[in-house]
């Protein structure tokens, strides 16, 4: 009898396994696929950078630039296929300018100066009583009644009992100037 209930729950445990599957698929994605590009040209301020890149699966390739300080133009051009990773080559264009060469704008700004958002007040506040201590000041003097001992340290080892003496094995001849 034993051997039958356990064939019949091991029976049932197999069965209601199936029964037990997710009730919803799996999504499937595409390999990915863009374009895209941008790009920043602010003569004010010389910003000028932007980039371009176009993927395919697991192709990816691409550019980059950005206007330097020294007025030459840096592009970086690059490209992944697949696991191969990131290969960049890089190139600058233009010829490097220094301080004198920028041109700055015909303008400037207007300078801007904040407003208070409040109004000032039309008086000076100043405290209308003098604050006093919030204790009695004591009636004595606190002076001590008696003349504290003078300190004298004393030594906490003993004194040699004899006086060494050095003296020298020769003796040095005298300084001549």
């Amino acid at each position: 009898m034993f051997k039958v209930v356990a064939i019949m729950a091991l029976a049932a445990i197999c069965v209601a396994d199936d029964a037990y599957k997710p009730a919803y698929k799996e999504a499937s994605y595409d390999d990915p696929k863009y374009n895209f590009d941008w790009a920043v040209k602010d003569d004010y301020t010389y910003n000028n950078y932007g980039q371009t890149e176009r993927r395919d699966g697991y192709n990816t390739d691409g550019s980059y630039f950005v206007a330097l300080p020294d007025g030459r133009i840096q592009t970086v051009k690059y490209y992944v296929n697949g696991d191969s990773g990131y290969v960049a080559e890089v190139t600058y264009s233009g010829e490097a300018k220094y301080d004198d060469a920028y041109k700055k704008p015909s303008y400037a700004p207007a300078p801007y100066k904040a407003e208070a958002s409040y109004q000032k007040p039309a008086y000076a506040p100043a405290p209308a009583y003098k604050p006093e201590p919030s204790y009695n000041k004591p009636a004595y003097k606190a002076e001590p009644a008696y003349a504290p001992a003078p300190y004298k340290a004393e030594l906490s080892y003993n004194k040699p009992a004899y006086k060494p003496a050095y003296k020298p094995a020769y003796a040095p001849a005298p300084y001549k100037a």
